[in-house]
């Protein structure tokens, strides 16, 4: 066991002492031009959190990566030094690797390492990096979609954690899913749990409802051994389950379930331990809504979840919906409703935001605390087109609770559109030292 002197500063040994951190000072926000009609490329954005603006920019070398989600190089996990130092950002159309140096200047990051499509197809086979997680071991996993062609993938690539080489596959041998998307693992039950979004070729085009019927989109989850990297159990949600996106544990390190929001389907389910395999239970149904010009009723669209440290609170995104909902999950198995406000969305709900808003509430990240959730509103280039023409970019913070309730914080707005170098849009939110969809502890 690791002493408390030898703990890196931003490294907690719990949920609980991770709950006690520090306020963030500012947070690292994936921009993009994609969809924008900008030629420039995209660019890491360091925003103060006390002020609610930009204050530095870092642009990728190349045009049209798609930055999407990214992730440290260490984190709790890891639980020796040296402390996380460099974010990992991978462009997700074109599948580079980005490696940034954030400790030299934690406001200013700096291009490290740049990995080319080349190199990782050549080393993995994959292609289309998706969600980053620092894992034990000095290695970086980043969860992949694609083949080199652009069909369907299911399996993961693998970083040095101090060199950022590329080691190759994840996995070790054996079957993998058609499909991946997210991942998280938990250490001390030895599993890994994959989701499925669905193969580059039918999504990065724009959604099209008659690709889901043609098995281009996903409903499964998949349960890997951990220390062995083998696939072991896979479970399928159905009709009822379409797109499981975003795969949330329980940080509770002893804890053997967790959540996951089914996108297309507009449900979250519960996956659990049970008889020592793993089963998965509808606990939320998001119902559509009939909408003019709509062959078929709205669905929420489930884009992204969390879980409060404490595992208290669940927190989800419905982004054709434009609704961010909090629940009391105390019990996991009967989430209870305790907040909701209306972020923009298709409804023409009156906006909770002082402000009309475009587009919908999508990727969501929350402090240790509990108390301040950032809030974005870009899902993806093609699809953002394709559901919210002429979308204008932001990111917002709401204030929550400790019992529950959420309150837009009017003072935080942060305008992706109304910019000297031409719109841009926001994806995902990392806090800079840590934050709820990062930490995993041993």
């Amino acid at each position: 066991m690791h002493t408390e002197h030898d703990k890196p500063a931003s490294f907690y040994s719990s949920p609980q002492e991770a709950m006690q951190a520090p306020a963030e000072e500012f947070l690292y926000l994936a921009c993009l031009h994609g969809g924008t009609e900008v030629e420039a490329p995209d660019f890491l954005a360091v925003v103060d959190a006390e002020e609610g603006r930009i204050v530095h920019e870092t642009p990728m070398p190349n045009v049209g990566d798609e930055l999407h989600h990214f992730g440290w190089n260490r984190c709790s996990s890891a639980c020796h030094g040296p402390d996380r130092s460099h974010l990992i950002v991978p462009g997700f159309r074109s599948s580079r690797i980005h490696v940034l140096n954030v400790a030299d200047d934690p406001r200013a990051p700096r291009i490290e390492t740049v990995i080319e499509a080349d190199e990782l197809v050549a080393k993995t086979g994959y292609t289309r990096p998706h969600t980053v997680h620092c894992m034990p071991g000095d290695n970086v996993v980043v969860s992949m979609l694609g083949d080199a062609d652009g069909n369907g993938a299911g399996g993961f690539a693998v970083l040095d954690a101090k060199t950022f080489e590329v080691k190759g596959r994840w996995e070790d041998g054996g079957e993998t899913p058609p499909f991946n998307y997210d991942f998280w693992y938990q250490p001390r039950k030895n599993v890994l749990i994959s989701s499925e979004f669905g193969e580059p070729n039918a999504y990065e085009k724009g959604f099209d409802l008659a690709d889901v019927s043609a098995g281009r989109y996903g409903s499964r989850l998949h349960f890997w051994n951990l220390e062995h990297r083998k696939l072991e159990q896979t479970v399928e949600l159905g009709e009822s389950g379409l797109l499981p996106f975003e795969v949330r544990w329980l940080h509770d390190p002893e804890a053997e379930e967790g959540f996951v929001g089914a996108a297309l389907s507009s449900t979250m389910w519960r996956f659990r331990r049970d008889n020592g395999g793993w089963a998965a239970d509808q606990v939320i149904a998001v119902e559509g809504v009939e909408l003019e010009g709509w062959p078929f009723p709205v669905p929420g669209l489930i884009t992204d979840l969390l879980l409060s440290m404490d595992d208290r609170f669940l927190y989800f995104s419905d982004w054709l919906h434009g609704d961010l909902r909090q629940y009391d999950v105390s019990d996991p198995a009967n989430p209870r409703l305790t907040g909701q406000l209306w972020l923009g969305g298709l409804l023409g709900k009156p906006s909770d935001a002082g402000r009309e808003l475009s587009g919908g509430p999508q990727m969501i990240q929350l402090s240790l605390d509990g108390r301040r959730l950032y809030v974005s509103n870009s899902l993806y280039s093609t699809w953002d087109n394709q559901f919210y023409p002429g979308l204008r970019s932001w990111l917002l913070r709401v204030n929550c609770g400790a019992d529950g309730g959420m309150e837009v914080d009017r003072d935080f707005y942060v305008d992706l559109h109304d910019r000297p170098g031409g719109p841009a849009r926001a994806h995902e939110v990392r806090l800079q030292n840590g934050d709820c969809t990062t930490e995993i502890f041993q």
